[in-house]
């Protein structure tokens, strides 16, 4: 799945999933939608040969909506055709850099070569500073991050985000939660085009100042010297030694210089032209070497990450949202539903009802993987040491608890952090009211005692990062299953 079709499908399940009454895409479009995706999908299976895939089906369905979507609202298809980030970044800053480099070494006299020139030896030592940082950084455990950070990654990748005015409010809110999804999406292929970026220009600034210095020579005669208040002849000689020697191993057409040539050229004394060319190529091709060279290969390699990422765009259609549509069209593996429940013990009816809601969520087809109940007040650690919480064929990883326990920080948070910091994909919190209704009854005077105690859930699971899916395990049909664009399975209510 390439960028652009990710970007599609990320943005019909942001729609999807903040459209909860179906107000902007009715059952009937999502239905028609995913028939016509199916049709479409297998005629595109059939044309290259091969079978139907997840891929191919969420591409069509995708198109689908979004031109249907267009067709209602003229500031979505404008959205939709419109390219997110700051794309002009990645020519301007390039450019902007070459500029600077032929302009830099023009604050100094311009019909000088100074030996020590500063914006020079800035530009060289800066790039070798950057390559020693760049080692270090590959060899520090657990750093996968680069130096930019999240805000200038987000503008980068969805630039100002700003939804359009005169949208629904599903719609709206779809498009905001798209936009925040994507940035996290799409991050390390900005960050690999930030990179190629990067290099590019530091590139360009060094070849502005080769052809600065070239362009200048060919219409003025250099005055070569230079001029130290701390350095002798000695040891400018020890410097530009070390500073030349790669471009006079590599290119041995280029003159050396001795000791004394460095002593007479003190003060600015003047050379002939061909000697003031021998300082301008030995300058011009150390920058080359050191500079250019090195910079275009890692943009080379930063270029070559950027397209594998997106034509592949790392997007996890193993999430439930996903693998439900998979499932309509017999395509992928089963979902499955591991659920811990704490504290709470479900008998066959409830059983049942967990089955039911992991059908609707995941699919027909979606499997339930009920655990032992880990006893109240018990470590999670001890409890859960036997269980392979990143188990690979495990699509949501959930933990049931009854709403009619209080919710304790020292006991029930201790089990939610404690599988969050371990379950990569996130962890989804149920909660079955079934047993606090079947306790009070359903009269109109108890149902706030019932919304009293949800809203205590929802605060206890945001203050631990999540939030609360309440369910009814012996109705599981009571509340409509939609699924959000989180990681945990959404609220229902």
């Amino acid at each position: 799945m390439n960028e652009q079709v990710a970007r599609n499908v990320v943005l019909v399940r942001a729609i999807e999933s903040a459209d909860a009454n179906h107000e902007v895409l009715s059952d009937d479009d999502r239905k028609y939608a995913s028939r016509s995706a199916k049709e479409l999908a297998a005629w595109q299976a059939a044309d290259s040969k091969t079978a139907v895939t997840q891929h191919h089906f969420l591409q069509q369905r995708s198109e689908q909506i979004i031109k249907r979507l267009g067709e209602r609202s003229p500031a979505f298809a404008a959205f939709a055709k419109r390219r997110l980030g700051l794309g002009a970044v990645w020519l301007a800053l390039p450019f902007l850099a070459f500029v600077s480099g032929a302009v830099i070494d023009r604050i100094a006299d311009p019909h000088r070569v100074d030996l020590l020139s500063a914006p020079f030896l800035l530009i060289i030592g800066w790039n070798l500073l950057v390559y020693l940082g760049m080692l270090v950084w590959a060899l520090v455990p657990g750093k996968r991050h680069g130096w930019a950070g999240p805000n200038l990654l987000r503008r980068l990748s969805v630039g100002k985000a700003v939804v359009p005015r005169k949208l629904p409010a599903p719609m709206a809110k779809g498009l905001t939660a798209f936009m925040a999804e994507w940035a996290a999406l799409s991050e390390p292929l900005t960050r690999a085009r930030l990179s190629r970026t990067i290099h590019l220009a530091a590139a360009c600034f060094a070849l502005g100042a080769i052809a600065s210095l070239y362009a200048r020579g060919l219409l003025n005669q250099y005055v070569v010297g230079w001029e130290s208040t701390f350095l002798d002849g000695r040891q400018v000689h020890t410097l530009l030694s070390w500073l030349f020697m790669p471009a006079m191993n590599a290119f041995p057409f280029l003159q050396g210089f001795s000791l004394a040539e460095i002593e007479q050229l003190r003060y600015g004394r003047t050379v002939t032209a061909a000697s003031g060319a021998r300082w301008v190529h030995l300058y011009g091709a150390t920058l080359l070497l050191l500079v250019v060279l090195p910079r275009l290969v890692l943009a080379g390699l930063a270029t070559l990450r950027a397209r594998r990422l997106a034509r592949r765009f790392p997007l996890d259609l193993d999430q439930p949202y996903y693998r439900k549509l998979a499932d309509s069209i017999g395509a992928g593996t089963p979902a499955l539903l591991r659920v811990l429940p704490y504290s709470y013990t479900l008998d066959e009816a409830r059983d049942r009802g967990l089955w039911a809601i992991a059908a609707s969520a995941l699919g027909t087809q979606a499997r339930v993987q009920l655990r032992p109940t880990a006893p109240y007040g018990i470590e999670p650690k001890e409890v859960l040491h036997d269980t392979a919480l990143d188990e690979p064929g495990v699509t949501v990883t959930a933990v049931l608890f009854s709403l009619a326990a209080t919710p304790e920080k020292e006991n029930h948070g201790a089990f939610l952090d404690y599988l969050g910091k371990r379950v990569r994909r996130g962890v989804a919190v149920l909660v079955d009211e079934s047993p606090l209704v079947e306790r009070i009854g359903e009269q109109q005077g108890n149902a706030a005692r019932v919304a009293e105690r949800t809203a205590l859930w929802r605060q206890f699971c945001s203050f631990h990062g999540t939030s609360a899916t309440f369910v009814n395990l012996l109705q599981p049909d009571k509340y409509p299953i939609e699924l959000g664009a989180g990681l945990t399975l959404p609220e229902l209510r």
